[in-house]
């Protein structure tokens, strides 16, 4: 493509009445550019890449796609490195190059953050959809002596009514206590459970909403029937309710 400085000089030599076949073989550029510039005015090229071709990773594409959605589903620990794919990819018959699954692996994970970024949970409900659990710390006088203890929240989204407990730990025994009392003061659960990543429910955060639940915590839930939903990381505005 010509740069600027290229162009300038086209246009120069042309109106200095300079013959087509002459600026052709100062320039090095074929009679169609020439005439392509002098008789559109254009004093710059651009070039927009409406299609990317992909002619050694095309056929490999969904593979990829397979493979990458595969590892970032497994804990950060056990994932594979890019180059480990590669290897992987080459062992399966793809003859490119490792800039061609780097380039495009990049771009797959930023299609999956922009995906992620534009889930949310809807902030309106039906009686008996969903509820929000959420932690708080608080400071209290027990007997004369300055504790922390930790508040645990249940809050209804469709009714905000509210319960509260307070427990002198934060463990996973507390998490599922909370819920027993809780729903025993509801006299029933909702369908669905709104959380925070809290360690003592979520093992791993993968893209989007999937989350690796505690086996424990599955159990829990399986129990009283309610399908847990997990908030955007550092998005507390999704259970908005309890938060506040």
């Amino acid at each position: 493509m010509l740069v600027v400085e290229t162009i300038s000089k086209i246009r120069r030599a042309y109106f200095q009445e300079k013959k087509i076949k002459e600026i052709c073989r100062e320039f090095r550029v074929s009679r169609n550019t020439v005439r392509k510039v002098i008789r559109s005015g254009i004093t710059e090229l651009t070039y927009e890449l409406t299609v990317q071709p992909f002619p050694k990773i095309g056929p490999w594409t969904d593979e990829l796609d397979e493979m990458l959605a595969a590892n970032a589903r497994k804990a950060k620990r056990d994932r594979l490195t890019l180059i480990r794919i590669f290897e992987e990819l080459r062992a399966r018959g793809y003859d490119g190059g490792y800039d061609a699954v780097r380039r495009y692996a990049a771009s797959w994970s930023k299609e999956e953050r922009s995906a992620s970024a534009a889930a949310y949970v809807p902030l309106t409900f039906d009686p008996g959809e969903a509820y929000q659990f959420d932690w708080s710390h608080e400071i209290v006088l027990i007997d004369g002596v300055t504790t922390t203890v930790k508040v645990a929240y249940v809050r209804l989204c469709h009714s905000r009514m509210l319960f509260v407990r307070a427990y002198p730990r934060e463990t996973q025994e507390m998490v599922f206590d909370a819920h027993d009392k809780a729903f025993s003061f509801f006299d029933g659960t909702c369908t669905r459970g709104i959380y925070d990543n809290m360690k003592t429910a979520v093992d791993t955060i993968f893209v989007g909403r999937d989350r690796a639940y505690n086996r424990r915590f599955q159990q829990m839930c399986g129990h009283y029937l309610v399908d847990p939903v997990a908030c955007t990381p550092a998005s507390g505005w999704e259970k908005g309710q309890v938060e506040n």
